[in-house]
């Protein structure tokens, strides 16, 4: 302490002396030689402290939302034929069980029900459902 003041206290009355004007702003949050601060002293202006008036008083007009996009099937979902699944999957005799169990997880990323809007969900679980039988009997034949 110099003479009876925290060092923070003569820094504050040195600053004070030395600008004027801040007298004339509004001031620091809080004063720290009083003890008290600025917002406690106003408790009913501090919600309106956060509330933007111009926005309330329609001044500032947003524009609408835009409505959601309709979504769009994408153009493999609409196959759900056997033999298109068949043909995409491309499954041969020469295939292994490593190859066959990467186009099972290819096709899911691309197929997968979870992964596609709700209204291609039925077309999705159709295709998976189909690909998982012919990938299993490939696999049940590959094992003989």
């Amino acid at each position: 302490m110099l003479f009876g003041q925290s060092v923070f206290q003569s820094v504050l009355e040195r600053l004070k002396a030395e600008d004027e004007t801040a007298e004339d702003a509004e001031g620091l949050a809080f004063d720290v030689m009083e003890g008290v601060s600025v917002a406690s002293q106003r408790v009913g202006q501090a919600y309106f402290d956060n509330l933007d008036l111009d926005d309330a008083a329609g001044v500032v007009e947003k524009p609408a939302p835009a409505p959601p996009a309709e979504p769009v099937m994408p153009d493999h979902l609409v196959r759900t034929t056997p033999q298109e699944v068949a043909a995409e999957l491309a499954i041969s005799a020469a295939d292994t069980l490593l190859t066959l169990r990467e186009k099972r997880r290819a096709f899911a990323r691309a197929n997968h029900p979870d992964g596609v809007e709700l209204p291609f969900r039925d077309n999705a679980t159709k295709r998976m459902m189909l690909a998982n039988l012919l990938i299993d009997e490939a696999l049940r034949r590959l094992s003989r």
